[in-house]
């Protein structure tokens, strides 16, 4: 089936209790393995592409792959821009068939924050294209940074940003962080709740990967309704490539080494993707989202 817009997936997912994943595509491959684990789970599915990504291949080629594996899917799939930053590039991904756009400047002031927000939303909603915006910063482990309480979303600010804008997702900074953690997180579980109850606004989770199941779970119960996973992705691609080569040394086939990395990859997002609740999912999505 065709793109779908991320807002009314996220919608039916929070009324629903359960969250949708959204990972990180490095290649054709590991996109082809995210619809295949979602057919096969019969599940929604975000597929969200980095700016890096975009630099690295181009707006149209990542866009023409996911429009031919979505188009010969039945599951509901998106999409996304992740942290977009520059607004050309977010206008380019509306215009090019981006079915969702996350607009990050979380690092502005929060006025500066609401009206370049307000401006993405405005273009991106004429083109029915969802939109995620960020108030709050949720800093990245890798690079040592600690997530302090000064850095959390505020709720007041929360309460106001989604009053003004019609998001598919909020996402907030609530104790999670980027990359792999290197103790454990402390995950504002009341803010989360908070944040929800006054927003009213499907919340995404950044900073999946590392996460306990316990912790994901109370986060999808306080309604949060998107989880991203980049990081657990890229060491699963490159340890799988690895693997294969050191069990297999005079292997010199290159779709022998691709077939086994892709396998490993869709392992994952079976795993993911039925650990968020996901599975089953996809087909009672197709009258909301059509």
């Amino acid at each position: 089936m065709p793109l779908v817009n991320l807002k009314p997936v996220l919608a039916e997912a929070k009324a629903q209790g359960y969250a949708v994943a959204a990972f990180n595509p490095v290649d054709y491959a590991s996109m082809k393995a995210m619809i295949k684990a979602a057919e096969e789970l019969n599940a929604p599915v975000i597929v969200q592409t980095s700016a890096k990504t975009i630099n690295y291949y181009g707006h149209r080629a990542l866009v023409e792959w996911m429009r031919e594996l979505a188009e010969n899917s039945p599951i509901p799939a998106v999409l996304h821009l992740d942290h977009g930053k520059d607004l050309d590039m977010i206008r380019k991904c509306v215009e090019m068939g981006w079915t969702s756009v996350m607009i990050d400047w979380s690092d502005k002031p929060f006025d500066t924050n609401l009206a370049t927000s307000r401006q993405v939303v405005a273009m991106a909603t004429a083109a029915n294209v969802g939109v995620e915006a960020e108030i709050g910063q949720i800093h990245g482990v890798e690079d040592d940074m600690v997530v302090d309480e000064d850095y959390l979303t505020d709720p007041n600010e929360a309460e106001i940003f989604c009053r003004e804008l019609d998001l598919a997702a909020f996402a907030a900074a609530i104790g999670t962080a980027h990359g792999y953690y290197k103790g454990e997180p402390k995950v504002a579980f009341g803010l989360i709740e908070e944040i929800n109850r006054r927003t009213k606004t499907p919340m995404a989770l950044h900073g999946g990967t590392g996460l306990s199941d316990e912790i994901i779970q109370k986060c999808i119960s306080l309604g949060c309704a998107k989880i991203n996973i980049s990081t657990n992705l890229k060491h699963v691609f490159i340890d799988s490539f690895v693997e294969y080569h050191r069990e297999k040394p005079k292997d010199y086939e290159p779709l022998r080494v691709l077939t086994a990395q892709y396998a490993a990859l869709k392992d994952l997002f079976k795993a993911k993707i039925a650990q968020f609740g996901g599975a089953n999912r996809g087909s009672e999505l197709l009258s909301k989202v059509a």
